[in-house]
């Protein structure tokens, strides 16, 4: 049997009143941008794979970004509640800057925070690993052997990279993941391969 690819992709930019605000649980929408990085998104990933089946937050920002790749490939996607960004709790709504003077951290240390328990009423880091990793091998039981795309958000692909690689969440601080952009993870019964981290299409828009 081939092995089985996952293909996560982040949804695209945002609007302007919330970049770098910790949106999480913000049913926010994608900017004018965002459109663009979609629509580039979606003509590189169609011509690239031919993906068997879609799993996708029920988020707006994810559903917009899926909507050119919608038009191009002939799969009804699955809504997957499991696959909304984390509930960051009272750090949702905050700008960057407003989190090392509130709690006297920098903003960067946000899966520190999450894994340690520090961030004040969010979702506990064990229950968000469990519903992310939950769905992640079900996709992959699933669709084995076939390609599959898994649309959601910045701290839902570090989980599920933390849980495919059977790492702690904080060691995913310094893995990047833009808007609007690809990883590829390809899992047999032998190993875990990322084969492709982070990639952006639309990066010369």
């Amino acid at each position: 049997m081939p092995p089985t690819s996952l293909l996560f992709l982040r949804h695209a930019e945002v609007e302007e009143k919330y970049h770098r605000v910790f949106g999480g649980r913000i049913d926010m929408d994608i900017s004018d941008l965002g459109r663009r990085q979609a629509a580039s998104l979606a003509e590189y990933v169609s011509r690239r794979f031919k993906p068997d089946a879609i799993y996708s937050s029920p988020m707006k920002r994810v559903r917009h970004t899926l909507e050119p790749l919608l038009s191009r490939v002939p799969l009804e996607p699955r809504f997957e509640q499991d696959l909304r960004e984390v509930d960051f709790g009272a750090w949702t709504g905050l700008r960057w800057h407003d989190i090392s003077e509130r709690y006297g951290v920098t903003a960067y240390d946000w899966l520190d925070a999450l894994e340690k328990g520090t961030m004040p009423e969010a979702e506990p880091e064990e229950l968000f690993r469990r519903r992310v990793e939950t769905v992640i091998r079900r996709v992959i039981a699933e669709q084995a052997g076939k390609t599959s795309i898994i649309a959601c958000h910045g701290g839902v692909i570090r989980m599920a990279l933390a849980a495919l690689l059977d790492l702690p969440l904080h060691k995913m601080t310094h893995l990047e993941i833009d808007y609007a952009s690809l990883t590829w993870v390809e899992c047999d019964a032998q190993k875990i391969e990322l084969q492709l981290h982070n990639f952006t299409p639309w990066r010369d828009l």
